[in-house]
């Protein structure tokens, strides 16, 4: 865990990101950007080759952004403003890509552009109920586990109605999405590690493929194959954590 005295952005030009706080998980795939107000406890997680991009704002341009941790659906343009502010020779003093004064305007480009976007989050709340707690230990282990939430019910000693309860004022949703949306992040790690849809559809619990490619695209935006399509485009030369501070 740790936290930082400026906000920052984090992409994922290829891999899958999620980023936890005290407010849960969100998943940060590779046609999202994450934001991070500054003195947010939290920390990342990275699955599969994953190109990670990070651009601190300074806080002229970071009070622009919402004051909790939100994750943004990146635009065409937010992607290669993030990818070129990334680049590996903004670190070359010698002949670096963009000049000091090029690079702030870069920055302020993509404030402006994510004030504009959706907020669309892939995030998997954090409980507080014991119960709750032991139901997601669970179904992240085991993602694919069909049973209902009847019978998670029996296996914890609760009722449906109070489980059904404590998801709705918990975390905001009910079993079914909490489930889904855990089962979609699932799946981004395992197409992110190279498998295909047909063994990612299976391996997360759908019935058939056809299921899974419609909860998918619903959530993520695109069909699976798409979305691996878009990240081998989108990765770049460069497989190391990168950093750019603004200090404008």
């Amino acid at each position: 865990m740790q936290s930082h005295a400026r906000g920052h952005l984090v992409y994922a030009a290829s891999g899958v990101l999620a980023v936890h706080t005290e407010r849960g998980t969100s998943i940060v795939p590779a046609n999202r950007v994450a934001w991070t107000p500054a003195e947010f406890t939290h920390y990342h997680r990275a699955h599969g080759n994953t190109d990670m991009r990070i651009v601190f704002l300074p806080p002229s341009l970071a009070r622009l952004l919402p004051d909790r941790p939100s994750v943004f659906l990146a635009s065409d343009l937010v992607r290669e403003v993030l990818l070129a502010l990334t680049g590996p020779r903004n670190y070359d003093d010698a002949a670096p890509d963009y000049s000091r004064s090029a690079r702030s305007r870069l920055v302020r480009v993509l404030v402006d552009e994510l004030r504009e976007a959706r907020e669309q989050p892939l995030h998997l709340p954090e409980p507080r109920d014991d119960r709750l707690q032991a139901i997601t230990r669970m179904l992240y282990e085991k993602p694919a586990d069909n049973a209902t939430l009847t019978e998670l019910g029996k296996a914890i000693g609760a009722s449906t109605r109070t489980l059904s309860r404590l998801l709705r004022n918990e975390l905001g949703m009910t079993f079914y999405e909490w489930r889904t949306q855990l089962r979609i992040y699932h799946a981004l790690v395992l197409l992110a590690d190279g498998h295909d849809t047909i063994q990612t559809a299976y391996a997360c619990g759908w019935a058939n493929p056809s299921s899974f490619i419609a909860a998918f695209t619903n959530i993520i935006g695109t069909t699976p194959g798409r979305y691996r399509t878009s990240r081998r485009t989108t990765a770049r030369a460069s497989r190391l954590p990168t950093v750019v501070e603004s200090s404008d």
